[in-house]
């Protein structure tokens, strides 16, 4: 029979052993921070958590029990490389964690959060004092053994933490940068200041109108050499490249593009294919000449932050017709015309402008001449309401006129500059040299400074990731928890800083620990013990 004149277990006598251990702790122990796991996608059908995040820290006094050092299997060389396994187990008082870290979790998400009321396996402690974070693997709430019929501290067994692309995000850079080496880490190289490239066309006839590739070849090791056998006797040799692809293992010519039409042919020349490792491959070509069609590109200024190809448009040998239009009263009574374009096969479709009124709007037709030029046009309906000028759209579409736009393609180094700007088309009917227009880099300059750990986010493909570490000097981004496929000229946008740069391209993908270095380990070992053939210690 317990003595009755100790009452075994009142509150009063909980609460002073409690306070006893609170002092201890605060006496003996060490500042840690708790970090509480948060689930952000589980897997619906083994209920496994796929994608979890540490973004809140708690600092909670501790009591070191492995107080001689870090417990566990220690540091393990294996075939597979080395294995830290460090571990550390303390002792915090479950008051203090249900008054200042359980309040705190009850009110986040239950999605989130599942268990809130006690520390939770997979959850981390920052030990401060080796740098490093520790993983709870195993909660013991019964050691000591009910004293006085109650139980006051916690004691978590924890594991050296072993990173799998979480997010961790506490805000506190002693604790994030742990992980900023580590993990599954992409490098993706950014382009930096642009310049938009321009070209200057060349216009001529007796040029190259088209290359038929009638046989592809096969076999082709390197890209062959393409030679117009008979020169013009009176003006320029046509050049061309081909363009190898490789299709269920065979590497054939997909298509050749012209580098100059050449100029001056009477009749069309020959093609011979050469060179390259490849054989049977075969073309031959037609001319132009009466038309004019562009015939080479010279490249003025080569541009620069180009991590993809650029549209390269000429405009249309025809002229787009332009005309004005005058009021009365607030109504169109006449329509003039300022140029009346070139090359109109079919009449151009005519609109104005809707007046301030927004009720009726003016309508009128073209006609044209035999020349194919807009000779006048017919109000059908002068409108009402025009209370100002009157914009008059005339349609501009290829397929209203004659000639063929010329058609090219450029071509870019890995310093992400234009090379050159290859002949799709040549394109017919040209009077004057054309129009070239190249587009902008996909950036003209990018702004900004990545933050660590911040979401970045590809304008195109949707594609996102976390900053690892960002390197300006080189507009290099190396990041993690990549989710998706980033493509070469898109606009990578951070959701923290607003930092904006194009895409260039990926370099090699790298995983990263300072503590293993597991190819040359296993590579090392093979040596020795080679598993790759059959198992050398017997059949299991």
């Amino acid at each position: 029979m317990l003595n009755p004149f100790f009452l075994q277990g009142s509150q009063s006598e909980q609460r002073l052993v409690q306070e006893l251990i609170n002092e201890q702790l605060r006496m003996y122990g060490v500042d840690v921070t708790y970090i509480p796991r948060k689930i952000v996608n589980r897997d619906t059908i083994l209920n496994e958590v796929e994608t979890s995040k540490f973004d809140d820290n708690y600092t909670i006094e501790a009591y070191v029990n492995t107080y001689e050092g870090h417990s566990g299997a220690g540091d393990i060389l294996t075939k597979f490389g080395m294995s830290l396994r460090d571990e550390l187990t303390i002792t915090i008082s479950k008051e203090r964690f249900d008054d200042f870290i359980a309040m705190f979790l009850e009110g986040e998400s239950d999605d989130e959060i599942i268990v809130s009321g006690r520390p939770r396996e997979g959850d981390l402690i920052y030990f401060p004092f080796g740098q490093r974070l520790f993983e709870v693997k195993f909660v013991e709430h019964e050691d000591p053994f009910y004293q006085l019929g109650k139980n006051y501290v916690y004691q978590l067994k924890c594991e050296l933490f072993e990173y799998e692309d979480e997010v961790i995000n506490t805000s506190v850079d002693e604790i994030d940068t742990q992980i900023q080496d580590e993990g599954y880490i992409t490098t993706l190289k950014l382009a930096g200041i642009g310049e938009t490239a321009s070209v200057s066309p060349v216009i001529n006839t007796g040029y190259v109108r088209e290359v038929f590739l009638n046989n592809d070849g096969n076999g082709y090791t390197s890209s062959p050499i393409i030679q117009f056998d008979d020169s013009p006797v009176s003006g320029g040799t046509a050049t061309a490249v081909a363009i190898t692809t490789a299709v269920a293992g065979v590497r054939s010519i997909k298509e050749i593009l012209l580098t100059n039409a050449g100029f001056g042919y009477t009749s069309a020349p020959g093609i011979t294919i050469y060179s390259g490792g490849g054989v049977g491959a075969a073309a031959t070509a037609s001319i132009e000449t009466t038309d004019k069609g562009v015939v080479s590109f010279a490249l003025v200024n080569a541009g620069s932050a180009y991590p993809a190809v650029p549209t390269v448009t000429v405009a249309h040998p025809s002229v787009g017709a332009v005309a004005t239009a005058s009021t009365t009263s607030g109504i169109v009574t006449s329509i003039t015309l300022t140029n009346p374009g070139t090359q109109y096969k079919t009449a151009p479709t005519v609109t104005l402008s809707t007046p301030s009124s927004g009720i009726n709007t003016a309508t009128a037709t073209a006609t044209i001449g035999t020349g194919g030029t807009v000779t006048g046009f017919t109000i059908t309906s002068g409108g009402s309401g025009y209370d100002g000028s009157v914009i008059v759209s005339i349609s501009n579409e290829d397929s209203n006129k004659n000639g063929v736009r010329a058609v090219a393609r450029a071509e870019i180094s890995e310093g992400n500059v234009i090379t050159a700007v290859r002949i799709v088309n040549p394109g017919i009917g040209y009077t004057e040299n054309p129009t070239v227009t190249v587009a902008d880099p996909p950036a003209i300059s990018g702004i900004g400074t990545y933050q660590f750990n911040e979401l970045i986010t590809g304008e195109s493909s949707r594609t996102t990731a976390r900053v690892k570490e960002w390197i300006p000097e080189s507009n290099t981004l190396k990041i993690s928890y990549v989710d998706g496929t980033f493509t070469n000229g898109e606009l990578i946008v951070g959701a923290a800083s607003s930092a904006t740069y194009a895409a260039d391209f990926y370099t090699n993908d790298d995983t990263y620990d300072k503590y293993t270095d597991n190819d040359s380990i296993e590579t090392e070992a093979d040596l020795i013990v080679d598993f790759t053939e059959s198992n050398p210690f017997g059949n299991y």
